[in-house]
């Protein structure tokens, strides 16, 4: 077990815990970074959690669902207030109703996040602030610090499986919910760059081409909300052509953006639906994890879309990105 202590002090309405790991710093802080690690310990083993958004930035924000052995929801949210990589980070903690909104009538926690280096490898304090006497009362109640002994009880493992996070593997897709789907990948690279290689025309058309034997002879790029994108592809030998079009519904340089996307083109449907594509840049070891969170109109659509190849697609041009745009 690696908490160490854990201390609540209703005089100045905080609870502090401490936890030891057998890790290096940067690999603990991952941890938090990466929701695809973070999920597998932030709810207890019998509340499993899923991120569907994760952007740990200043003014970035998290939404995550726990579910029961029941079949139960319980929702939740984080605003992040301060990150100062990779010491410490200080967020709002809520719960979410089910349409995703905050629920006011809950509690609502301010919690920070202290990392450091230890002789024998890291350490995290977390401290939670509660605005009353009757708060931290009620969330003891509802089995808050029992619950976090238990999730916290998880990370060794995750700490432990470094293969199924390394910076050299291939994009994945994992499927958050029916109509839902995260695409992963660190890419060898710092955020800055990384923004820079999805904004700048003459950099996008050298590299986002999906498999070899294809040119983007078209590239308008959007750098504001509202803004609209157009791309088109044509193969290099043959007359198959197929384009993107979308607009921009969130832009926050240089971490995050959501943007519509319509398919047209050689073998598409006149009707093929849309989806919302939600982009996050995180810096973490080995360069920058890319998070792509697809929403389709049904898991009908997610499962045809994913039948195409469409993150092999995703990989081919990402080796590209790496290997002709930021190969130094």
């Amino acid at each position: 077990m690696p908490i160490t202590s854990v201390h609540k002090d209703p005089e100045t309405l905080t609870m502090t815990v401490v936890a030891d790991f057998a890790a290096p710093l940067q690999r603990l802080w991952d941890a938090y970074a990466d929701p695809r690690q973070l999920e597998k310990f932030w709810g207890p083993p019998t509340y499993p959690a899923t991120f569907t958004r994760h952007d740990m930035f200043p003014g970035g924000r998290s939404a995550y669902a726990m579910v029961g052995p029941e079949g139960d929801v319980s929702r939740g949210y984080w605003e992040f207030l301060d990150v100062k990589a990779p010491h410490s980070f200080e967020v709002l903690d809520g719960f979410c109703r089910p349409d995703g909104t905050p629920d006011t009538e809950m509690p609502t926690m301010r919690m920070t996040f202290a990392f450091e280096a230890t002789a024998s490898g890291s350490r995290l304090t977390t401290t939670t602030f509660f605005t009353s006497v009757d708060e931290l009362e009620q969330l003891m109640s509802m089995g808050m610090e029992e619950g976090m002994r238990q999730a916290m009880g998880q990370i060794d493992a995750v700490l432990d499986d470094l293969r199924s996070f390394a910076a050299d593997l291939p994009a994945a897709a994992g499927v958050l919910s029916d109509t839902t789907v995260r695409i992963s990948r660190v890419i060898r690279g710092t955020v800055a760059q990384v923004w820079a290689a999805y904004h700048d025309p003459a950099l996008v058309s050298r590299w986002l081409l999906g498999p070899d034997g294809w040119s983007m002879p078209v590239c308008e790029v959007a750098t504001e909300v509202g803004g609209t994108y157009r791309y088109v592809w044509r193969e290099d030998t043959g007359d198959r052509s197929f384009a993107s079009t979308g607009e921009v519904v969130e832009f926050a340089a240089p971490h995050r953006t959501v943007t519509t996307e319509r398919m047209y083109g050689d073998g598409i449907p006149d009707d093929a639906a849309g989806t919302v594509n939600e982009m996050t840049l995180i810096p973490v070891e080995g360069g920058t994890l890319v998070t792509v969170v697809v929403t389709y109109p049904d898991a009908e659509t997610r499962d045809e879309v994913l039948g195409t190849g469409m993150v092999g697609g995703m990989e081919a041009s990402y080796a590209r990105l790496e290997r002709t745009v930021l190969a130094r």
